[in-house]
């Protein structure tokens, strides 16, 4: 996944109207793709465990190739940032709300609590993201804060808290090693020790994993979109829909944008740009994490669909009533 560098000036800003025609084409080739995954699942051309097929890949290699990629280019001191801190605190807010509520009032599990807390709080950061941080932002590093930190921290805590829960009745020694062998955790922690060695992968090596990393994206959307086929149209009322949405939607741009500006105290553009990334949609991974370990399906796909139709109005308002 590329990502330019913010010192170079975006040809693309100096363009009147593509800031609103480039998000719109974003959107375009995300509706295009689940458009396919769903037609896909129609007709159903890769059979009934088409979607099941569709996501192992991403997870088992497209996602794991993906992170090696994605962490070996990035500069770790992006990790000590301070749009890093605004992120992890509005994540932080949301899943403890999430948490809070889901556990309390609505009761769920414990793996549930761990699908619903990624839908409320993971940013889609690639197909949405790179093109609202291109023609919005006019900077495609904004999104490399969430992507870090979603990549390195939240996905191999919520991946080895299910990894340790399907092995509950295993010895203690065996839940506790279950998560090591995840590929997303281990690709996580290759990618981590590329980038802070500096060390750089041969090109025999590098150019198949690139191709490799090119299945994560599009096939998540096309599991998605495979999963929306057959699937009851008043599903996104439910309760724990319902919350995750409001809190992916409003709350996390909400808390991210007074920390930001009342806590941090940053200039007018980092707080935009730290306020735009926090009101990203739901990312598909998290479907692709549901439908590997088999728990709140329902929940991850249609909180994806209710945030990505809420993201336009809600950049709108964003972008009104902020400066930058």
């Amino acid at each position: 996944m590329p990502v330019a560098s913010s010192g170079a000036p975006n040809p693309l800003s100096a363009v009147p109207g593509q800031a609103v025609s480039g998000v719109l084409t974003g959107f375009a080739v995300v509706a295009t793709l689940v458009a396919v995954g769903y037609v896909l699942g129609r007709t159903g051309a890769l059979g009934p465990s088409g979607q099941v097929v569709v996501s192992r890949l991403v997870f088992f290699v497209g996602t794991p190739a993906l992170l090696v990629q994605t962490l070996a280019g990035a500069d770790v001191h992006v990790l000590l940032s301070a749009q890093l801190l605004v992120t992890a605190a509005g994540v932080a807010v949301v899943l403890g709300l999430w948490l809070l509520l889901a556990r309390w009032r609505l009761h769920l599990g414990r793996d549930e609590l761990v699908v619903g807390g990624l839908a409320s709080s993971f940013v889609n950061a690639a197909n949405i993201g790179l093109p609202v941080a291109a023609y919005v932002l006019r900077d495609l590093t904004a999104v490399l804060p969430a992507m870090l930190l979603q990549m390195a921290v939240l996905t191999p805590i919520a991946l080895g808290v299910l990894d340790v829960g399907r092995h509950a009745g295993a010895p203690s020694v065996r839940r506790l090693l279950a998560p090591l062998a995840n590929p997303v955790l281990l690709a996580s922690a290759v990618g981590i020790a590329l980038s802070v060695t500096g060390w750089r992968l041969p090109t025999a090596l590098s150019q198949p994993l690139g191709l490799l990393a090119g299945l994560a994206v599009p096939g998540a959307l096309l599991a998605f979109g495979i999963s929306l086929h057959g699937r009851d149209a008043h599903g996104w009322r439910a309760p724990e829909v319902l919350l995750a949405s409001a809190l992916k939607a409003v709350v996390q741009p909400a808390v991210t944008y007074v920390v930001a500006r009342f806590v941090l105290r940053l200039d007018d553009q980092a707080v935009f740009a730290a306020t735009v990334v926090a009101s990203l949609p739901t990312a598909q991974n998290v479907l692709t994490y549901a439908v590997r370990y088999d728990v709140g399906r329902d929940l991850a796909r249609d909180t994806v669909l209710v945030t990505t139709v809420l993201v336009a109005p809600v950049l709108l308002l964003v972008s009104v009533l902020l400066p930058h």
